[in-house]
């Protein structure tokens, strides 16, 4: 496989991943930790299997039949993909602010700069990656070099805390307790609205479609959930 197919593959993967860890997904995991405790790990691995479940099957169609959602969406029922395309677009637009709001409070953390100028910055570095003349290239590096450093950074700081691994690790398997609300709202929570669609739509973007392309779809797939669930661990 070409060099720059695997760079897309991978850069489709992470953008799905770092589209679903925002604001929504950190304060989930804070909130259902809190309540589970170490039985939340076992809600982690019943949501990671839906979710590898969930966007595989996503993921596939949309490859093999070479259109986007809403154009599948169209073909199936006229008109729905019109309406699927505006709740995503709603949806997008209220989790972005979040996004948005959330990366500048990071960098108020890392630098002092205020919250406001701080949600500016990382603005403008968004639109600068969508007026340079290859943004998917662009965006599939930038993608690829901040999930790892987040992963990097979240993987330090869980180091530090000394957690109690052992009992996570036995719970997850044996748990005391059980949610399902909190099992539903980690799968939306991560393959839910307009999430699983931008990495799929990303792989379409960059030409990897069509049933010779399934096997390479289906590791970017899982990879992406994957991806997620080790922040989501990692936070746990």
């Amino acid at each position: 496989m070409a060099n720059n197919n695997r760079n897309a593959l991978l850069g489709a993967a992470f953008l799905m991943a770092t589209s679903a860890i925002g604001p929504g997904f950190l304060t989930q995991t804070a909130t259902f930790t809190q309540s589970l405790l170490a039985s939340f790990g076992f809600v982690i691995l019943l949501s990671i299997l839906l979710d590898i479940g969930a966007q595989l099957n996503i993921w596939r169609i949309i490859a093999v039949s070479e259109k986007k959602a809403q154009d599948i969406a169209n073909v199936i029922l006229p008109g729905t993909g019109y309406f699927l395309s505006l709740l995503i677009v709603m949806g997008g637009l209220a989790f972005n602010i979040g996004n948005v709001g959330g990366a500048g409070l990071g960098l108020n953390i890392l630098t002092g700069v205020s919250p406001e100028i701080g949600a500016i910055i990382s603005g403008s570095i968004a639109v600068c990656i969508f007026l340079v003349k290859e943004a998917g290239k662009t965006m599939d590096r930038f993608a690829q070099i901040m999930g790892f450093v987040m992963i990097a950074l979240t993987i330090y700081v869980a180091a530090q805390t000394n957690p109690p691994i052992g009992e996570a690790v036995f719970r997850t398997f044996i748990p005391e307790k059980l949610d399902v609300i909190a099992i539903v709202t980690l799968v939306g929570g991560t393959v839910g609205g307009y999430i699983t669609f931008a990495g799929a739509h990303r792989l379409l973007d960059a030409g990897i479609k069509g049933k010779t392309s399934l096997k390479e779809v289906s590791k970017s797939s899982v990879s992406a959930i994957l991806i997620s669930s080790v922040m989501r661990i990692v936070l746990f």
